[in-house]
């Protein structure tokens, strides 16, 4: 069984019925706290934590005075403006006793579909993540239209993991983990505690029963175990509203864990490995040297550019005998990568006309 305290990297998704009451819409308060001190727990463990929020919208649409069911469009939009400040707020000051920093970061299902957006949230959650804050990350509500929402959050949180690297990802749910049938209509349902593979036997026993405040059923929970199980990182299934949530899981709280059978380095190494390269870049036998030892890719070492490659596309990396030795993500696009071959870092400024990264190529989107 998965254990918290042994996670370097953790994202964990709290539903909107955790953190705002079904009936009075209003926040949750001593709950919160509870989470906040859960989470200065595990940062005090050296573990870095990103949270997945909802509550933008039930919180919103309470200030307004809007129902409590399903809201048109610009409604739960109008709702998401107004909630969103008061839960970025509430998480902050939540933290703040413990000396934590939050940081809102509001995304959109094409800032994981577009490669260039992916990197940048990328970019911006290391960044965060390094700097000892807590990323507080919701969807943008107020802007996403049907075709760029992911829709549910189960399903955001698990591209967060995948994004960030994460090694777990815990889902606070309104239930306890994975049943073999809704155990509010079936007396015969039985929890699951590992669930190492998820087969077509496990799909048919979920249900879409969910809260009157949150979106995800347990579909949406399978379909981001399999996301996140597939990079590398170990998802739990547990129920939420008892204070001190991750504690008590860490404590052995029932739960269901879907294990995943590779490390989120290693799953990411592959990933990049099986894309089609959209450029080559030569580089000199000092550059090859720093590749093996597992240093990135500067521009001082590049010989040779070919292709049309854009930030973000994958390119092959050959060397003087063009042999292939490796293959990673650029973060420049194909004219600026020529631009600036066989030039140091600090000349980038100058060559381009503005601040760029010091490596062509960093060592973590890179495949030997």
């Amino acid at each position: 069984m998965a254990t918290l305290i042994n996670a370097s990297r953790l994202v964990v998704k709290i539903g909107s019925a955790l953190l705002v009451g079904r009936n009075t819409g209003l926040l949750r308060s001593e709950w919160l706290k509870s989470l906040a001190q859960d989470v200065a727990w595990l940062k005090g463990q050296g573990a870095d934590v990103i949270l997945v929020s909802s509550g933008s919208i039930a919180l919103g649409r309470g200030v307004l005075g809007l129902p409590m069911q399903n809201l048109p469009l610009e409604q739960s939009q109008a709702a998401a403006a107004v909630g969103q400040i008061r839960l970025a707020r509430a998480y902050e000051e939540a933290l703040a006793p413990h000396e934590i920093k939050t940081a809102q970061v509001l995304v959109t299902l094409e800032d994981s579909t577009d490669r260039r957006r992916y990197l940048n949230s990328r970019a911006t959650l290391e960044t965060l993540l390094s700097l000892g804050a807590v990323p507080i990350v919701n969807e943008n509500d107020t802007v996403a239209t049907d075709e760029i929402r992911y829709g549910d959050n189960d399903r955001l949180a698990a591209q967060i993991a995948v994004t960030v690297g994460a090694d777990q990802l815990i889902l606070l749910s309104d239930v306890d983990g994975f049943y073999s049938g809704n155990p509010n209509e079936d007396a015969t349902a039985t929890r699951y505690d590992v669930i190492d593979q998820i087969t077509p036997e496990i799909e048919a026993m979920a249900g879409d029963a969910g809260s009157g405040l949150s979106k995800g059923g347990m579909k949406t929970k399978l379909l981001a175990a399999k996301m996140a199980t597939a990079a590398g990182c170990d998802m739990a299934i547990t129920e939420g509203s008892p204070l001190n949530p991750l504690k008590s899981l860490e404590n052995g709280a029932n739960c269901t864990w879907f294990t995943a059978t590779l490390d989120p380095q290693a799953a990411r190494k592959r990933w990049i490995s099986a894309m089609k390269p959209r450029g080559e870049i030569v580089i000199d036998d000092g550059a090859a040297k720093a590749l093996a030892n597992g240093k990135s890719l500067l521009p001082a070492g590049i010989v040779e550019v070919t292709g049309d490659f854009g930030r973000g596309d994958p390119v092959a990396i050959l060397d003087l005998q063009e042999r292939r030795l490796a293959q990673g993500l650029s973060r420049y696009t194909a004219q600026e990568a020529d631009a600036i071959k066989g030039r140091k870092s600090s000349e980038i400024e100058a060559t381009l006309g503005y601040p760029g990264r010091a490596a062509l190529i960093h060592r973590d989107d890179l495949a030997l």
